[in-house]
């Protein structure tokens, strides 16, 4: 019975193994995009973050300056991300097998993970920008 069962599922098992396979590397995509913008903007604000240590703001308060930035943004591509999941929601419904599109708990695993990956990838941007030379970020333009 259990090999009927496996030749029954094996088509879409393939589908979703491909599915998933793809689904992380959009993951991936996403997580070296994202670390390409914001190793981008850090770059372009070196000689503000410059000017604000040395008017006397700490590491720390540039670090948490860069993060509210960082997650204001955040809170609005996830807040349209939720928006457009919950409107499609209709067309997932044939490829979801004892779950619902609007499950809260895998809504919020989802969202979690986001917030996960962007929390990853800004940290060596923000990271990069709070170490760099005082003097030389002045210089610069």
């Amino acid at each position: 019975m259990r090999h009927a069962v496996d030749v029954a599922v094996a088509d879409r098992r393939v589908q979703f193994e491909a599915l998933g396979a793809f689904a992380i590397g959009a993951a991936v995509l996403a997580a070296l995009g994202l670390y390409g913008l914001l190793a981008s903007l850090v770059a372009e604000r070196r000689r503000e973050i410059g000017i604000r240590m040395a008017l006397g703001a700490d590491r720390g308060a540039v670090r948490r300056w860069l993060a509210r930035q960082i997650l204001v943004v955040t809170g609005a591509g996830v807040g349209a991300g939720l928006v457009a999941a919950l409107a499609a929601s209709r067309l997932l419904q044939p490829f979801l097998y004892s779950i619902s599109p609007r499950d809260p708990l895998a809504i919020a695993a989802t969202v979690s993970g986001l917030i996960a990956l962007i929390a990853a990838t800004s940290y060596w941007p923000v990271r990069r920008a709070t170490s760099l030379d005082l003097a030389d970020a002045l210089r610069r333009d």
